[in-house]
């Protein structure tokens, strides 16, 4: 890889850490960009996600001083993430890559839909989620985990949308919390992949450090937004993301 090639892809990498924090989905654009770069798809992934240990934790900083991540569930929501990223991370070798972009655009057409439909959700602080909201809720953190394991593209945009729905959470509350459930996602999904040598150390310490600073200015503007906001920055991600990934499955 070039100078020119690396700063451009340096570029890319900060750019979608500072979006990314509230929009998720950066592996989305940065997985297919180091596929550009003629990185084999497993160390593209493996990297990418190494990388986004970096982002998570300097998206999660900004959100420490506040009383976002004061929630009484939070460590049931980790152990929950750590157990799917496992079996996530196990399914990179069984699972074909051609089924990502119809899998991945499926999955923003979802949360597209509910966002649309329910425009008050996430926008204003509701009641506690009933029994059964939570039990889905849980259920979904666990699949998603396990996802979030396997490819993490669009892992964080479902998660975000699955704790407005079923767990009453503010747009800025599920954007820290799920900061947080991205560090151990992809710490363990990182950690299966170093034991199979798919790890580019030198330029995911770059890339990372590059995501990390860009996550830290992204927290700290969502931090600044109201929650209307950041729904509308939301939902014009993914129509765009969805769109993206549609054109790339039937192209």
């Amino acid at each position: 890889m070039t100078i020119t090639e690396l700063i451009l892809l340096i570029t890319i990498f900060l750019f979608t850490s500072i979006i990314g924090v509230v929009t998720g989905s950066n592996s989305l654009i940065t997985v297919p960009a180091m596929l550009e770069f003629d990185i084999s798809p497993a160390n593209a992934i493996a990297t990418n996600m190494f990388a986004l240990i970096f982002m998570s934790v300097g998206g999660t900083i900004p959100f420490l001083k506040g009383d976002l991540l004061k929630r009484q569930d939070l460590s049931l929501l980790c152990v929950l993430t750590v157990i799917g990223s496992i079996l996530g991370a196990l399914l990179v070798i069984v699972i074909p890559s051609k089924t990502m972009p119809l899998l991945i655009s499926i999955f923003m057409i979802c949360v597209l839909i509910f966002s649309v439909t329910n425009h008050h959700k996430g926008v204003e602080k509701k009641e506690k989620p009933s029994p059964t909201s939570l039990k889905i809720g849980y259920g979904l953190t666990f699949l998603l985990g396990i996802y979030g394991g396997f490819f993490s593209g669009g892992y964080v945009t479902t998660l975000t949308a699955a704790f407005i729905a079923f767990l009453n959470m503010t747009f800025v509350e599920a954007v820290a919390v799920t900061k947080v459930l991205n560090i151990f996602s992809s710490l363990i999904a990182t950690l299966i992949f170093m034991s199979q040598g798919l790890v580019d150390y030198k330029l995911g310490i770059i890339l990372g450090i590059t995501m990390f600073f860009g996550a830290i200015i992204g927290a700290k503007f969502a931090l600044k937004m109201s929650n209307l906001w950041l729904r509308r920055i939301f939902i014009v991600t993914v129509i765009i993301l969805a769109l993206r990934n549609l054109w790339q499955w039937f192209n």
